[in-house]
């Protein structure tokens, strides 16, 4: 992180919460540098909310819906990031597709995190997707945001083998686990100034880092 980066992180959320949680007890643990300093949701109905509050960190409901077009939503979005000296943006279960307005000022400090072992299955349905292909393994991808949906260079990935009797949901709650684990992982080296966005991809400590992110094994 250089010296004028803030160390300030917003979290943007439209439902559960489930990895806004696992930010915080990264916090809590003191495995997270840095302050998460804003949860921003496009829903006054997001259950993530309650968690924020029940952590003492400002929160705020951006709803979509108020706005005609998703420029308009994108901008009132990043006014909030800047007012807050937001330095990292985590999307985490944030359900909008985010316009070159947000992308473009955050670019290299926005991460995501997708069900899938990326580039396999972008967007919708992933865990069904790589059952009906028949697929070994499934898992899910910590990676840069950039205005193409999903492609992003990854930083970090995490698999999860599929087992008999698998189905979409089982599946989900296996990879989510493993969501958990991996996304703070993700931010702490950004917040570290260990991780960079280059316009060769991701850099981690200044080195490449492989096509589908450093591989995570699972305990």
């Amino acid at each position: 992180m250089s010296d004028s980066a803030s160390g300030r992180v917003a979290i943007l959320i439209s439902g559960r919460g489930s990895n806004l949680q696992a930010f915080l007890d990264s916090r809590d643990a003191g495995e997270l540098p840095g302050e998460i300093a804003l949860v921003i949701s496009n829903s006054a109905q997001a259950e993530g909310l309650a968690r924020a509050d029940a952590a003492g960190v400002a929160h705020r409901v951006i709803d979509h819906r108020d706005f005609d077009n998703r420029e308009a939503f994108d901008q009132s979005v990043l006014d909030c990031l800047l007012e807050a000296d937001i330095e990292l943006v985590i999307l985490a279960g944030f359900m909008r597709i985010i316009t070159p307005v947000l992308t473009a000022p955050f670019e290299g400090r926005l991460l995501n995190i997708h069900p899938s072992l990326l580039p396999k299955y972008p967007g919708l349905n992933t865990h069904q997707r790589a059952l009906d292909a028949g697929d070994a393994e499934a898992g899910a991808t910590v990676h840069f945001v950039l205005p193409e949906l999903d492609a992003g260079p990854p930083v970090i990935q995490v698999k999860v083998p599929i087992l008999p009797g698998d189905d979409a949901d089982s599946l989900a709650s296996r990879v989510l686990a493993e969501e958990h684990v991996i996304y703070p992982i993700a931010a702490r080296w950004y917040l570290q100034g260990r991780l960079r966005l280059h316009n060769t991809g991701a850099l981690l400590d200044g080195q490449p880092l492989p096509a589908g992110g450093i591989p995570y094994i699972p305990a």
